[in-house]
């Protein structure tokens, strides 16, 4: 197994190379996350040997599960699920660095609560549904102004990006879409002064359309890690 991650991670990060070099953009500027759901932790471990520190977990019960094993390992642990509002104040017992999935107000509005009374700010992204089909969470895009002005009272979480996942399809032009939509968005709010200069945007299969599109940080899973039980499609839905 250790081979086969290791072999794995420089094939993703040659992908990740050539697709910026393509782009004419510097291949630092893009971070490779890696999606460890249902990973173990001795195979999240192989990928911290070689160098790949950025995790991002879709379940509380999930980052639990590995936080003793990995905690002392110098790493980044983003939370990529949708996060209940009841849920707040365990996703936080594990130090997570940034939170990939704002995208309500009651959801900012528990956060900031919880922030406060534990005296701590977070990171964050908004999430949107750019695909606009109803499996996926994230706000709609024509409410991106209005959401991310609103959320500028809250001081205890700090913006830093937005993050979507594409459809789920074979045809690139369909996929590109969205992340042409989520570029158009980050322009939009960069204009009016609020920093989201990170996109969290591209998975295993449409990592490449994603960069040429300005991706800064693609998630990718099973092409490190090898096949899940289930297709990305289903851990992503969580209706």
């Amino acid at each position: 197994m250790e081979h086969s991650i290791t072999n794995n991670l420089a094939e993703i990060l040659k992908r990740i190379e050539n697709a910026c070099l393509k782009s004419n953009r510097n291949p630092e500027d893009v971070k490779l996350l890696m999606a460890t759901k249902t990973v173990s932790a001795e195979n999240i471990k192989i990928a911290f040997k070689n160098n790949q520190t950025l995790i991002g977990e879709n379940k509380i019960h999930e980052i639990s599960k590995k936080y003793e094993a990995l905690k002392t390992i110098g790493h980044q642990t983003h939370f990529i699920g949708h996060l209940q509002t009841n849920k707040v104040k365990d996703l936080l017992k594990y130090n997570v660095d940034c939170i990939q999935s704002i995208d309500r107000l009651r959801l900012a509005e528990k956060l900031q609560n919880r922030l406060e009374y534990e005296d701590k700010t977070i990171d964050a992204f908004l999430q949107f549904n750019t695909s606009y089909e109803q499996s996926k969470f994230g706000m709609k895009p024509e409410d991106s102004m209005k959401f991310a002005v609103e959320l500028q009272q809250f001081d205890r979480i700090n913006i830093k990006g937005l993050m979507t996942i594409g459809l789920f399809s074979a045809e690139t032009e369909k996929v590109r879409k969205c992340f042409k939509l989520l570029k158009n968005i980050q322009l939009q709010l960069l204009d009016n002064g609020i920093p989201v200069h990170e996109l969290s945007m591209g998975m295993s299969g449409d990592l490449e359309t994603a960069i040429e599109e300005g991706s800064t940080m693609v998630r990718v899973g099973t092409a490190i890690f090898g096949k899940r039980e289930h297709p990305d499609s289903y851990y992503w839905n969580e209706n």
